[in-house]
């Protein structure tokens, strides 16, 4: 193994084995460093030296070991279970995960559901937060669906987050209830996986885009039906997955309904995408839980990719699969943005009768509190008004106050129902507020069919602004796939609010384009 690190959560431990109190409190500092590294997560490596030699314990010092181990978490106000068990050079190295339980809120991971159409994204999601299998005839689709059109049509047009949960011991808190319920989930699980489920039609790429630029996810999990092989919106997925940078794991299900040989040019055709220049990633396929637990490790650095095979009929894959959610690392740093001003784009608003109106967004920034005043806009005319909230939900729990990286529903005053849009922002009242019409950006072309020139007028998407911009000024005369230039956008109908280093992707018919905005005017 490489040589410890002293920042990160990873700690090496040749042997502890100690009762000496003040060598107790010492250790349980340490774990709280390497919690805190780790966003209320850590990894220790017993039997491993501090220069990564894997010399391992005898069993006797591994009982030691666990037994000091106890003594440190209970005092640093966390519990561990053991992932992964390897041979050492005279003994065994023990690979122990570390989850903060005390006094704090849980650990959260968002993963993107992405891939081609009936390949079982909404049925996967199902199953795992149901804890019950398929019966191979929709029923763990219909426990996810949002409308009725998708039972019917057994395909999902719009995005929907479900919540699987873990308890300090990493066992599923969903497969202990009857039936699912989120708040349930959100108040017992010491670890909880947002499992945000993206639609797989082409036709429906624009809120399949939405969902990620708006939800901001750990990771992505792109499904592949095993029968069928990465066919489709496979390739546009994985590709969108890359240029954002989003760590990337694949799941490969069905392999009940297809033969071997079939499932193995499945995998062979996996890799061989995973493998082009551009992707340049390297497969993993998972074959146990020690597998799972080591991929979950190194899913962060965004070069492997784990590949799982499952079963939502008959079960097979589904406990790796659910190791390795457990054992995931948070990707992004909220805890640092909670303390930076308010910053929440609006998603979704509804009217609840007796509360009013309702919206519902990702926090980006900041945290937002019950009977706080903020700033909405910008509206059609570049303006912005002071709002109230009135009340704050939080996975179906009412709190005080949604932070940074929380998925929220907050109800609003001063406010009609008629003039909320998505990709308004809720800002901090002291935030300095503006509407951009005009923006330069650096963008890189994807794929067009033939040039693009000024005046050319693709959809923009970020976050969860959505609207077509025109092209008036370009350095170069023409763009043509895989060029990149500088490029000045107008948008069409309102101004927006855009944010200097923004990324964003634009998009027309079968026109894909990368960018990242470098100047904004208001």
């Amino acid at each position: 193994m490489e040589k410890e690190r002293e920042e990160g959560n990873v700690e090496y431990k040749l042997l502890i084995a100690t009762s000496d109190e003040k060598r107790l409190q010492k250790l349980a500092t340490q774990l709280n460093y390497r919690l805190n590294e780790g966003r209320g997560e850590a990894f220790y490596e017993l039997g491993v030296s501090d220069e990564g030699e894997t010399i391992g314990l005898t069993d006797e010092e591994i009982e030691k070991c666990l037994k000091t181990l106890d003594r440190i978490v209970s005092i640093a106000g966390a519990s561990y279970m053991i992932t992964r068990v390897e041979k050492g050079k005279r003994g065994k190295v023990l690979e122990v995960l570390v989850r903060r339980t005390v006094d704090f809120p849980p650990v959260q991971v968002s993963v993107a559901l992405l891939g081609n159409v009936d390949s079982g994204k909404s049925t996967l999601k199902g199953v795992l937060v149901s804890g019950k299998l398929d019966d191979g005839n929709g029923a763990a689709m219909s426990m996810v669906a949002r409308y009725l059109h998708e039972i019917k049509f057994r395909r999902s047009s719009s995005v929907s987050i479900h919540l699987l949960g873990f308890d300090s011991k990493g066992n599923s808190i969903n497969d202990s209830l009857d039936f699912y319920d989120e708040s349930k989930i959100f108040l017992n699980g010491s670890k909880i996986i947002s499992l945000i489920d993206l639609a797989g039609h082409e036709k429906y790429l624009k809120t399949t885009i939405r969902g990620i630029l708006g939800n901001l996810p750990d990771y992505v999990c792109l499904v592949v039906g095993g029968n069928a092989g990465p066919i489709g919106t496979f390739r546009e997925h994985l590709g969108l997955s890359v240029a954002l940078k989003i760590p990337v794991f694949i799941v490969v299900t069905k392999i009940d309904m297809a033969p071997p040989e079939i499932i193995s040019k499945t995998l062979n055709d996996v890799e061989a995408i995973l493998k082009l220049p551009g992707v340049n990633k390297i497969p993993f396929v998972i074959k146990n839980t020690g597998d799972a637990s080591l991929a979950a490790r190194i899913m962060p650095h965004l070069r492997v990719c784990p590949i799982f095979l499952v079963s939502n009929t008959n079960g097979r894959g589904l406990s790796e699969l659910k190791f390795f959610l457990n054992a995931l690392p948070p990707k992004n740093d909220w805890s640092e943005k909670s303390n930076m001003e308010t910053l929440c784009f609006i998603d979704e608003k509804f009217y609840v009768e007796g509360v009013g109106l309702v919206v519902g967004g990702l926090v980006e920034q900041g945290i937002v509190k019950r009977d706080e005043m903020l700033v909405l806009g910008p509206f059609d005319d570049g303006s912005f008004r002071t709002v109230r909230v009135k009340s704050i939900h939080v996975n179906r729990v009412n709190v005080e106050k949604a932070s940074a990286g929380q998925i929220a529903a907050l109800a609003i005053t001063n406010v009609d129902y008629d003039e909320i849009r998505t990709g308004m922002v809720l800002l901090d009242v002291k935030a300095k507020t503006y509407a951009v019409r005009r923006f330069t950006a650096e963008i890189r072309v994807l794929h067009h069919p033939t040039t693009i020139m000024v005046g050319y007028e693709p959809v923009i998407q970020t976050r969860t602004v959505r609207q077509a911009a025109r092209i008036i000024k370009m350095n170069k005369e023409a763009l043509r796939t895989g060029d990149t230039d500088i490029v000045e956008f107008e948008f069409i109908r309102r101004p927006e609010y855009l944010r200097v280093g923004e990324t964003f992707i634009f998009r027309e018919g079968r026109t894909r384009g990368l960018g990242i905005v470098r100047k904004i005017r208001v």
